[in-house]
């Protein structure tokens, strides 16, 4: 394809379709699902500062309708490649103030009472974000008596870009039915709107979801296997030790506005990244990153243009990145960058929409929300609970994918919490805490690192990543293998002698 026809089909969301090298003919594939997500829009200048007054994530909503405008387009020239053909998520929710929710498997109060014979629960899961969802799930499959709580009516909002990779599929629970939004087979990779090129896959790289339909379902499967849910509740504290508490076996988890606790033999926390079962167990942070996102609903038009096609745009903040997902007739639209950039992240936002040809559409929803990596040495676990997802830190400090993580950990954590419930004792809950640890830090926590190394190269060097996707074979390769979960950056490393010197290389301290 010469570089002329190569920018008309860049222009055009790239869909005239690509040939592979097998000479079939790739057709541009449409959204699984239609319908724009509920909610409004509003600025988001001061998300970042409401978000770190508060302590945590903030999101910003108001009403909108769709307006006329632009056909979304790229507006470098591009240069389309194909793959070879080679085989191969800001997740745990919070929780705070409500009624008892009416939603299958949620807990009425007469239900409360006819088991208060019997008020002390197995394991209580705080968050039902896919961290909490799986943890509950893991637990009720083995057989325990499970609650799960979160803060909100279910479905609800989250900012996320909702993308699944091979390691989230892995994870869901054995038959679950992902709702996807879209099936993702090209990548278009630009740096900060420059040299744009799509790269193409015979095969489905990852799926796109919305967060309040996976988040949903998920906690319908956990109720399936057994778990009740409680919606509307916020969770206060928790409490060890004190007059709440009946017996060291037992854990108190005291909620807003009632007189009794709810009490447990193990408690998981998954209620996001400003976690208040975090705080207890006293997890810390090293890395905190600020993203604002728009929900855009687009005419059928310019959603075909994108069906199939995400975009990458490496950007002009050290670390900074934004995407494009398509979802239907809504693409999510985002950007990242290091907290305390609040103002540059905004212009980089509004810079990108309007890059795009999407300036002219109104958002149906703007966020903005707070990502936090965890420090090494962090803790996992404080006497008999544990913490999992975006509570404990855990997701991909590079990319800042969480949703892998948080089904990850929270299987995990579910897994172990069923032990700590059973133990007899504050020795063999303590063994069984470590074992959880060590079985995070093994597995994810490997990732981490090599996740911390890859930032570090991405923030200093953008154009040397953008150019080795790009422009390198090989490297694009290793990209659709780990978005489809064939491989993790953690493997590439220990198993590939070049780029673990790459690596070494790019990452020693500059002098």
């Amino acid at each position: 394809m010469s570089s002329e026809d190569a920018a008309g089909a860049e222009g055009r969301g790239g869909d005239t379709g690509s040939t592979d090298a097998d000479g079939t003919k790739e057709e541009p594939r449409a959204g699984e699902a239609n319908g724009p997500l509920g909610g409004g829009s509003s600025g988001t200048s001061d998300v970042e500062g409401a978000a770190e007054s508060a302590g945590g994530p903030a999101d910003e909503t108001g009403g909108a309708d769709e307006a006329s405008g632009p056909t979304a387009g790229e507006t470098e020239g591009t240069e389309e490649t194909e793959e070879t053909g080679e085989t191969g998520e800001t997740a745990g929710a919070d929780d705070a103030d409500g009624d008892v929710s009416a939603a299958p498997g949620s807990v009425p109060d007469d239900v409360l009472e006819a088991e208060a014979d019997d008020p002390v629960w197995d394991v209580v899961v705080v968050g039902a974000g896919p961290a909490g969802a799986s943890a509950a799930y893991a637990a009720a499959v083995a057989g325990r008596r499970v609650l799960l709580l979160e803060k909100a009516e279910l479905p609800r909002y989250k900012t996320c870009g909702g993308g699944i990779i091979g390691p989230s599929r892995d994870a869901l629970p054995p038959g679950f039915e992902l709702p996807l939004r879209d099936r993702v087979f090209a990548v278009t990779f630009s740096l900060n709107g420059r040299l744009t090129r799509t790269r193409r896959s015979r095969q489905m790289l990852f799926g796109l979801v919305n967060r309040a339909e996976l988040d949903e379902s998920l906690v319908e499967y956990a109720v399936k296997a057994g778990a009740r849910v409680r919606t509307g509740v916020t969770v206060s504290r928790v409490e060890q030790h004190g007059s709440a508490v009946p017996d060291r076996r037992t854990v108190a988890v005291v909620l807003s506005g009632e007189k009794r606790p709810v009490l447990a033999r193990a408690v998981v926390g998954a209620d996001g990244s400003a976690s208040r079962i975090g705080a207890h167990v006293g997890v810390k942070m090293d890395q905190v990153d600020l993203g604002l996102e728009a929900e855009i609903p687009v005419p059928q038009s310019v959603a075909e243009d994108w069906s199939g096609r995400v975009l990458v745009d490496w950007g002009p903040l050290p670390g900074s990145y934004g995407w494009v997902f398509p979802k239907g007739d809504t693409l999510t639209v985002g950007v990242i960058s290091a907290r305390g950039e609040g103002a540059a992240t905004k212009r980089y936002l509004e810079d990108f929409v309007g890059r795009l040809g999407l300036a002219g559409f109104e958002p149906s929803v703007s966020s903005g929300h707070l990502t936090r990596c965890r420090a090494e040495d962090s803790p996992l676990s404080r006497g008999r609970v544990l913490v999992c997802g975006d509570a404990a830190g855990l997701l991909e400090p590079w990319t800042r994918e969480g949703i892998s993580f948080a089904l990850r950990s929270g299987r995990l954590a579910g897994e172990w919490a069923v032990r700590v419930a059973e133990a007899h004792d504050a020795v063999d809950a303590r063994q069984q805490t470590l074992n959880y640890a060590f079985a995070v830090k093994a597995g994810l926590g490997v990732e981490m690192g090599v996740g911390r190394r890859m930032f570090n190269v991405f923030s200093r060097r953008p154009g040397m990543l953008h150019a080795a996707l790009t422009g390198f074979r090989p490297a694009w390769n290793v990209f659709a293998q780990f978005t489809r979960g064939a491989v993790s950056l953690a493997d590439v490393v220990r198993t590939n002698p070049v780029a673990r010197r790459a690596l070494d290389a790019l990452d020693r301290p500059q002098s």
